[in-house]
Protein backbone atom coordinates (compact mmCIF):
# COMPACT_ATOMS: atom_id res chain seq x y z
CA UNK A 1 0.00 0.00 0.00
CA UNK A 2 2.35 3.13 -1.36
CA UNK A 3 1.37 5.81 0.89
CA UNK A 4 -0.20 3.99 3.78
CA UNK A 5 1.01 2.63 6.69
CA UNK A 6 -1.08 -0.52 7.18
CA UNK A 7 -1.40 -1.61 11.13
CA UNK A 8 -2.85 -5.35 11.90
CA UNK A 9 -3.97 -5.66 15.50
CA UNK A 10 -4.99 -8.91 17.28
CA UNK A 11 -7.26 -9.16 19.77
CA UNK A 12 -6.18 -10.82 23.40
CA UNK A 13 -4.35 -14.29 22.66
CA UNK A 14 -5.68 -17.03 24.91
CA UNK A 15 -3.65 -20.45 25.65
CA UNK A 16 -2.45 -23.02 23.63
CA UNK A 17 -5.48 -22.39 21.26
CA UNK A 18 -5.46 -18.58 20.57
CA UNK A 19 -1.75 -19.83 19.35
CA UNK A 20 -3.09 -22.18 17.00
CA UNK A 21 -5.28 -19.50 15.66
CA UNK A 22 -2.84 -17.49 14.64
CA UNK A 23 -0.74 -20.23 12.90
CA UNK A 24 -3.81 -21.05 11.47
CA UNK A 25 -5.17 -17.49 9.93
CA UNK A 26 -2.40 -15.03 10.82
CA UNK A 27 -0.61 -16.29 7.04
CA UNK A 28 -4.18 -15.24 4.86
CA UNK A 29 -4.23 -11.80 7.01
CA UNK A 30 -1.26 -10.80 6.40
CA UNK A 31 -1.58 -12.05 2.33
CA UNK A 32 -4.78 -10.00 2.32
CA UNK A 33 -3.02 -6.78 3.72
CA UNK A 34 0.74 -6.87 3.61
CA UNK A 35 0.68 -5.09 7.34
CA UNK A 36 3.66 -2.74 8.01
CA UNK A 37 2.99 -3.60 11.63
CA UNK A 38 1.72 -6.52 13.84
CA UNK A 39 0.37 -6.13 16.96
CA UNK A 40 -1.55 -8.58 19.73
CA UNK A 41 -2.00 -8.69 22.94
CA UNK A 42 -0.43 -11.73 24.65
CA UNK A 43 -1.41 -11.29 28.35
CA UNK A 44 -3.50 -14.88 28.21
CA UNK A 45 -0.90 -16.36 25.84
CA UNK A 46 0.47 -19.16 28.52
CA UNK A 47 -1.94 -21.35 29.64
CA UNK A 48 -4.93 -18.30 29.45
CA UNK A 49 -3.38 -16.56 31.91
CA UNK A 50 -0.27 -14.75 31.97
CA UNK A 51 2.84 -15.18 29.53
CA UNK A 52 6.49 -16.63 29.44
CA UNK A 53 9.68 -16.29 27.49
CA UNK A 54 9.33 -19.00 25.36
CA UNK A 55 5.89 -18.03 24.33
CA UNK A 56 7.10 -14.71 23.81
CA UNK A 57 10.08 -15.72 21.53
CA UNK A 58 7.30 -17.67 19.35
CA UNK A 59 4.80 -15.50 19.12
CA UNK A 60 8.00 -12.38 18.27
CA UNK A 61 7.95 -14.86 15.23
CA UNK A 62 4.83 -13.52 13.53
CA UNK A 63 4.47 -9.76 15.87
CA UNK A 64 6.50 -6.98 15.99
CA UNK A 65 4.80 -5.48 19.61
CA UNK A 66 2.63 -7.54 21.97
CA UNK A 67 0.62 -5.40 24.89
CA UNK A 68 -1.18 -7.08 27.62
CA UNK A 69 -3.43 -5.83 30.73
CA UNK A 70 -3.76 -7.11 34.05
CA UNK A 71 -2.83 -10.39 33.94
CA UNK A 72 0.60 -9.94 32.50
CA UNK A 73 1.81 -10.55 36.16
CA UNK A 74 0.18 -13.75 36.69
CA UNK A 75 3.32 -15.92 35.59
CA UNK A 76 6.59 -14.85 37.82
CA UNK A 77 8.82 -15.95 34.75
CA UNK A 78 7.67 -12.66 32.89
CA UNK A 79 8.58 -10.58 35.33
CA UNK A 80 12.88 -10.50 34.18
CA UNK A 81 11.09 -11.02 31.16
CA UNK A 82 9.53 -7.68 30.97
CA UNK A 83 12.83 -5.95 32.29
CA UNK A 84 14.91 -7.20 28.74
CA UNK A 85 12.24 -7.80 26.10
CA UNK A 86 11.21 -4.47 25.03
CA UNK A 87 8.45 -5.24 22.27
CA UNK A 88 6.54 -6.83 25.25
CA UNK A 89 4.60 -3.89 27.27
CA UNK A 90 2.55 -3.83 30.27
CA UNK A 91 -0.01 -0.96 30.98
CA UNK A 92 1.56 2.75 31.57
CA UNK A 93 -0.83 3.54 34.49
CA UNK A 94 0.97 0.59 37.13
CA UNK A 95 3.10 1.77 39.57
CA UNK A 96 6.67 2.75 38.09
CA UNK A 97 8.38 0.74 40.67
CA UNK A 98 7.42 -2.43 38.26
CA UNK A 99 9.83 -3.98 36.16
CA UNK A 100 8.74 -3.11 31.76
CA UNK A 101 8.53 -0.81 29.35
CA UNK A 102 4.81 0.71 28.53
CA UNK A 103 5.62 1.81 25.32
CA UNK A 104 7.50 1.16 22.46
CA UNK A 105 8.46 2.73 18.70
CA UNK A 106 8.88 0.37 16.57
CA UNK A 107 10.83 1.51 12.15
CA UNK A 108 9.68 -0.95 9.55
CA UNK A 109 12.34 -1.39 6.89
CA UNK A 110 11.41 1.71 5.19
CA UNK A 111 12.05 3.65 8.06
CA UNK A 112 8.96 5.05 9.03
CA UNK A 113 8.34 5.37 13.15
CA UNK A 114 5.54 3.89 15.05
CA UNK A 115 4.50 4.00 18.20
CA UNK A 116 2.47 1.61 20.46
CA UNK A 117 1.25 2.42 23.82
CA UNK A 118 -0.72 0.16 26.66
CA UNK A 119 -2.95 1.61 29.00
CA UNK A 120 -5.21 -0.36 31.21
CA UNK A 121 -8.72 1.06 32.71
CA UNK A 122 -10.05 1.10 36.03
CA UNK A 123 -14.06 0.83 36.10
CA UNK A 124 -14.39 -2.61 37.43
CA UNK A 125 -10.78 -3.36 37.97
CA UNK A 126 -7.63 -2.42 39.88
CA UNK A 127 -7.62 1.15 41.25
CA UNK A 128 -4.21 2.18 39.24
CA UNK A 129 -3.51 5.73 37.58
CA UNK A 130 -6.05 7.48 35.42
CA UNK A 131 -5.40 6.09 31.93
CA UNK A 132 -6.68 9.75 30.65
CA UNK A 133 -3.63 12.13 32.74
CA UNK A 134 -1.28 8.66 31.76
CA UNK A 135 -1.74 9.33 28.33
CA UNK A 136 -1.78 12.82 27.79
CA UNK A 137 1.97 12.60 29.05
CA UNK A 138 2.82 9.36 27.48
CA UNK A 139 1.41 11.00 23.70
CA UNK A 140 3.21 14.19 24.37
CA UNK A 141 6.48 11.89 24.14
CA UNK A 142 5.81 9.61 22.06
CA UNK A 143 4.44 12.16 19.41
CA UNK A 144 7.68 13.95 19.48
CA UNK A 145 9.18 10.93 17.55
CA UNK A 146 6.66 9.74 15.47
CA UNK A 147 2.74 10.79 14.21
CA UNK A 148 1.88 7.30 14.40
CA UNK A 149 0.68 6.17 17.76
CA UNK A 150 -1.05 3.23 18.25
CA UNK A 151 -2.83 2.86 22.01
CA UNK A 152 -4.47 -0.26 23.28
CA UNK A 153 -6.45 0.56 26.33
CA UNK A 154 -6.83 -2.81 28.10
CA UNK A 155 -10.41 -2.48 30.17
CA UNK A 156 -13.51 -3.76 31.32
CA UNK A 157 -16.04 -0.87 30.75
CA UNK A 158 -17.11 -0.08 27.12
CA UNK A 159 -17.87 3.33 28.42
CA UNK A 160 -14.26 3.94 29.38
CA UNK A 161 -13.22 2.96 25.91
CA UNK A 162 -15.21 4.71 24.34
CA UNK A 163 -14.50 8.19 26.48
CA UNK A 164 -10.65 7.69 25.89
CA UNK A 165 -11.15 7.19 22.41
CA UNK A 166 -12.97 10.48 22.08
CA UNK A 167 -10.72 12.65 24.62
CA UNK A 168 -7.63 10.47 22.03
CA UNK A 169 -9.42 12.04 19.00
CA UNK A 170 -6.89 13.70 16.36
CA UNK A 171 -3.95 13.06 18.79
CA UNK A 172 -3.17 9.28 17.85
CA UNK A 173 -3.57 6.98 15.50
CA UNK A 174 -5.85 4.39 17.12
CA UNK A 175 -7.82 3.48 20.26
CA UNK A 176 -7.89 0.01 20.63
CA UNK A 177 -10.12 -1.73 23.10
CA UNK A 178 -8.59 -5.35 24.47
CA UNK A 179 -9.65 -7.11 27.44
CA UNK A 180 -13.21 -8.59 27.10
CA UNK A 181 -12.05 -11.20 24.25
CA UNK A 182 -15.30 -10.09 22.31
CA UNK A 183 -15.23 -8.46 19.18
CA UNK A 184 -17.64 -5.34 18.64
CA UNK A 185 -19.05 -4.07 15.87
CA UNK A 186 -18.38 -0.20 16.08
CA UNK A 187 -15.46 0.04 14.29
CA UNK A 188 -15.19 3.59 12.91
CA UNK A 189 -12.80 6.38 12.10
CA UNK A 190 -13.42 9.57 14.47
CA UNK A 191 -13.89 12.95 13.40
CA UNK A 192 -10.24 14.19 14.42
CA UNK A 193 -9.05 10.95 12.61
CA UNK A 194 -8.41 8.40 15.43
CA UNK A 195 -9.46 4.72 14.56
CA UNK A 196 -11.25 3.45 17.34
CA UNK A 197 -12.93 0.01 17.95
CA UNK A 198 -14.09 -1.15 21.62
CA UNK A 199 -12.91 -4.58 21.92
CA UNK A 200 -10.60 -6.13 19.16
CA UNK A 201 -11.89 -9.56 20.23
CA UNK A 202 -9.15 -12.61 20.91
CA UNK A 203 -7.47 -15.45 19.12
CA UNK A 204 -8.92 -18.64 21.06
CA UNK A 205 -11.52 -21.10 21.29
CA UNK A 206 -14.35 -20.65 18.91
CA UNK A 207 -16.97 -22.93 21.14
CA UNK A 208 -16.54 -21.62 24.62
CA UNK A 209 -16.88 -18.83 27.39
CA UNK A 210 -14.87 -16.01 25.96
CA UNK A 211 -11.91 -18.46 25.17
CA UNK A 212 -12.58 -20.71 28.30
CA UNK A 213 -14.03 -24.18 28.25
CA UNK A 214 -17.93 -23.62 28.64
CA UNK A 215 -18.35 -26.20 31.15
CA UNK A 216 -15.89 -24.77 33.72
CA UNK A 217 -17.30 -21.57 33.12
CA UNK A 218 -21.07 -22.97 33.28
CA UNK A 219 -19.94 -24.46 36.94
CA UNK A 220 -18.73 -21.32 37.99
CA UNK A 221 -22.01 -19.36 37.15
CA UNK A 222 -24.23 -22.40 38.51
CA UNK A 223 -22.92 -22.74 41.81
CA UNK A 224 -20.79 -19.25 42.41
CA UNK A 225 -17.60 -21.92 43.37
CA UNK A 226 -14.19 -20.90 42.90
CA UNK A 227 -13.51 -22.56 39.66
CA UNK A 228 -10.55 -23.73 37.70
CA UNK A 229 -10.27 -22.28 34.05
CA UNK A 230 -8.41 -23.11 31.17
CA UNK A 231 -8.57 -22.69 27.69
CA UNK A 232 -11.25 -24.34 25.38
CA UNK A 233 -9.62 -26.27 22.65
CA UNK A 234 -12.47 -26.70 20.35
CA UNK A 235 -12.86 -24.99 17.52
CA UNK A 236 -10.03 -21.85 16.38
CA UNK A 237 -11.49 -18.04 16.95
CA UNK A 238 -9.34 -14.89 15.76
CA UNK A 239 -10.29 -11.32 15.67
CA UNK A 240 -8.65 -8.37 14.96
CA UNK A 241 -8.60 -4.81 13.00
CA UNK A 242 -6.37 -3.56 10.25
CA UNK A 243 -5.75 0.20 10.46
CA UNK A 244 -4.53 2.28 7.59
CA UNK A 245 -3.05 5.36 8.36
CA UNK A 246 -1.31 8.48 6.50
CA UNK A 247 2.16 8.00 7.20
CA UNK A 248 2.86 11.99 7.01
CA UNK A 249 -0.12 12.99 9.42
CA UNK A 250 -0.71 9.68 11.87
CA UNK A 251 -4.49 10.09 10.70
CA UNK A 252 -6.46 7.00 10.64
CA UNK A 253 -7.56 6.60 6.74
CA UNK A 254 -9.93 3.51 7.17
CA UNK A 255 -10.44 0.54 10.14
CA UNK A 256 -11.40 -2.86 8.89
CA UNK A 257 -12.63 -5.50 11.45
CA UNK A 258 -11.60 -9.06 10.53
CA UNK A 259 -13.14 -12.11 12.11
CA UNK A 260 -12.41 -15.74 11.34
CA UNK A 261 -13.22 -19.15 12.68
CA UNK A 262 -13.24 -22.66 12.31
CA UNK A 263 -15.69 -25.11 14.05
CA UNK A 264 -14.20 -28.37 15.42
CA UNK A 265 -14.76 -30.94 18.27
CA UNK A 266 -13.27 -31.16 21.98
CA UNK A 267 -9.68 -32.45 21.79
Amino acid sequence: MPGKFGVLFLGDIVGRTGRRAMDKFLPGLVKKYAPSMIIANGENAAGGSGVTEDIGKDLFLHVDVLTSGNHIWDKKEALPYLEHEPRLLRPANYPAVNPGRHSYVFQNADGIKAAVLNLQGRVFMEPLDCPFRRADEEVAVLAAETPIIIVDIHAEATSEKQALGWYLDGRVSAVIGTHTHVPTADERVLPKGTAYITDAGMAGGRNAVIGIARDQALQRFLTSRPQRFEPSRDGLFLSGVFIEIDPATGKALAIRREVLAEDGGDA
